[in-house]
């Protein structure tokens, strides 16, 4: 027994260690996206706006981000402004957004990152 755990041991020591970023210090380009991905980070310029949807370009792909319903709550994006986006991938495969940083610093927090997020019902669910 004894040798088997000093095997063990040994193996375990020679195995490279690598050092894994945090999600909030990982950042992710549009083209490597994958649907599974959560928590993901992206940094990009802002090329269409539509509403609270707008395309985000970080010069290797667009992706659009859904910033929730305006009935909720609305943001004011203009095209050309540089953000930070930190949100899933949703079903749709747009970036569902947790929260938006523009270039100044000022954070919008658009949902939790868990859970449902607060819209979820509509404009006349109960409360």
């Amino acid at each position: 027994m004894k040798f088997g755990i000093f095997l063990g041991l040994a193996i375990a020591a020679t195995l490279p260690v690598v050092a894994m970023p945090s999600l909030a210090q990982r950042q992710t380009s549009i083209n490597e996206l994958r649907q599974s991905s959560p928590g993901i980070t992206l940094s990009g310029r802002v090329v269409s706006v539509v509403g609270n949807d707008f395309i985000l370009d970080d010069g290797t792909g667009q992706i659009i981000v859904d910033a929730g319903p305006r009935w909720w709550q609305e943001i004011e994006i203009s095209e050309g402004e540089e953000l930070t986006v930190t949100g899933e991938v949703g079903r749709s495969g747009e970036l569902d957004a947790f929260s938006i940083v523009r270039s100044d610093g000022s954070v919008m927090n658009i949902r939790p990152s868990q859970g449902p997020p607060p819209w979820a019902g509509g404009p006349n669910r109960r409360n």
